[in-house]
C-alpha cells in the first residue's frame, strides 16, 4: 500500500504533550547552533537590497513555537541594523509554508502574543514594525510563490523528508524489496540506497529551481537538514534511529499486535545526504550560487532532573513527527506500546555508543 505523503505527513498538531509543539527541542537547539548563519546571511541580504518592504518564508514551518522565535530573530535583527544605519526598518511579509495537513491553526492562535512581545519594551523605540503574517500551504517541491517576490528563504529541518517513497523500492508486484528494513540498512540491497539517492536528487533539484524563480536578485536562502558524514549510507548517526524504530515494529510483530506483512510494506519516505551530494546537486543544477556548507552534531541533552531519560525524550519526539504516517499503516492502537520500546531501545543503545546525528547547515544566493 503506497501512501501519498502530501495528503498524510504532517507533525502532531496542538498543544498536547505528544504535539510537535512540545517535542521540539531538539530541532530548536540546532537551529539556534547555526542561528549566526541565519542572522548575517539575511543582514547581508537587507543591507544590498535595502527594500522597503521584506518579503521572507519559512517552508516547512509546522506547528510548534519554533517558526514564530525565528522570525522574531530576524525581525530583532533587520530593526537593529536599520537603527545603526539610521534607516527606516522595512514592512516585513512573512510567509509560513508546511504541506496543508499542517496545523496551521495552532500558529495563527499563537500570533496576538507574538506581535504583544514584539510592542513590549518598547517605549523609547517607537511603534513596532509592519509584520504581516500568512500561512501558505503546499508542497515546497515545486513552486508556491509569484517571481521575484522573496528576499529570504529559510527550511529547518524539512529537507531530508522526500516528496514521496521512492518508486525504485518496490518489484514489478509492487512489492518493498526493502524487508527487514524502513531505511537504508545493512540488510538493504543495493538498489535501495540507489533509489534513495534518485529520489532526494529529483526532489532537491525541483525545489532549487523552484526557489531560484521567487527569490529576486540577490536573495539568500538558509537550509538545515539532516545529513550524512560520507558516502557510505549506512551512517549509524542517523540510520541508527530508524534501525530502532524497525526494530521496535518487529517486537510488536513478534507480540501479535501488527502483521508481518504491514511492517515488510512500510518503507520512510527520509533522506540523508552527504556534503559532496549537495555540493554536487547544487552546481548541477545551476540556478544559485552556494556560498557554503557546513556540518555539525548536537550534542545529547542532559537529563531533565532525572524525570525523563533521553531515550524517551527521543522517542516523543519521533513520535510528533512520524505517528501520522505510522497511525495511517499500521493504525492508531499501536502507537502507544510502539513509542514506549522505541524510548527503551534508544536508552539501551545509548548505554553502549554515545550516537549524535549529523545535520548540515547550507547557505544559497541569486545573483
Amino acid at each position: 500500500m503506497k501512501m501519498d505523503v502530501e495528503k498524510i505527513f504532517r507533525m502532531k498538531g496542538g498543544v498536547g504533550k505528544t504535539s510537535y509543539s512540545k517535542n521540539s527541542s531538539l530541532q530548536k537547539k540546532a537551529s539556534d547552533k547555526v542561528k549566526y548563519i541565519t542572522l548575517e546571511t539575511i543582514e547581508q541580504v537587507y543591507l544590498t537590497a535595502k527594500p522597503k518592504s521584506l518579503g521572507i518564508a519559512d517552508l516547512g514551518c509546522s506547528s510548534g513555537p519554533n517558526t514564530l522565535s525565528n522570525i522574531r530573530e530576524i525581525v530583532d535583527a533587520i530593526e537593529e541594523i536599520s537603527r545603526r544605519t539610521l534607516q527606516p526598518a522595512p514592512e516585513f511579509r512573512v510567509y509560513l509554508n508546511d504541506l496543508p495537513t499542517n496545523d496551521f491553526n495552532a500558529i495563527f492562535q499563537a500570533l496576538p502574543d507574538f506581535y504583544g512581545g514584539l510592542k513590549n519594551g518598547r517605549s523609547n523605540q517607537g511603534a513596532p514594525p509592519s509584520i504581516y503574517i500568512a500561512g501558505y500551504p503546499g508542497t515546497f517541491y515545486g513552486r508556491l510563490f509569484p517571481d521575484n517576490c522573496l528576499h529570504f528563504i529559510y527550511s529547518s529541518y524539512s529537507l531530508h523528508w522526500l516528496s514521496k517513497v521512492p518508486q525504485g523500492l518496490y518489484d514489478e508486484t509492487c512489492r518493498s524489496i526493502n524487508k527487514g528494513s524502513i531505511y537504508i540498512s545493512d540488510n538493504s540491497p543495493p538498489e535501495v540506497p540507489k533509489a534513495y539517492s534518485k529520489q532526494f536528487q529529483e526532489d532537491f533539484s525541483l525545489f532549487l529551481h523552484s526557489r531560484s524563480k521567487e527569490l529576486v536578485s540577490g536573495g539568500g536562502m538558509v537550509l538545515i537538514l539532516l545529513a550524512r558524514k560520507g558516502p557510505n549510507h549506512i551512517d549509524r548517526g542517523n540510520s541508527f534511529f530508524w534501525e530502532i524504530l524497525y526494530r521496535s515494529l518487529a517486537s510488536l510483530v513478534r507480540k501479535g499486535d501488527v502483521e508481518e506483512e504491514k511492517l515488510d510494506s512500510y518503507d520512510v519516505h527520509f533522506y540523508a545526504p552527504s556534503k559532496e551530494e549537495l555540493e554536487d546537486l547544487i552546481k548541477k543544477e545551476g540556478s544559485l550560487k552556494l556560498e557554503g556548507v557546513e556540518m555539525f552534531e548536537i550534542e545529547k541533552d542532559v537529563c531533565d532532573g532525572g524525570a525523563t531519560s533521553y531515550g524517551t525524550r527521543v522517542a516523543m519526539t519521533v513520535r510528533a513527527i512520524q505517528e501520522s504516517m505510522i497511525a495511517h499503516h499500521f493504525g492508531d492502537a499501536i502507537v502507544d506500546d510502539l513509542f514506549d520500546i522505541y524510548g527503551r531501545m534508544v536508552d539501551e543503545e545509548m548505554a553502549k555508543e554515545d550516537i549524535r546525528p549529523m545535520t548540515s547547515v547550507v547557505v544559497l544566493r541569486k545573483l
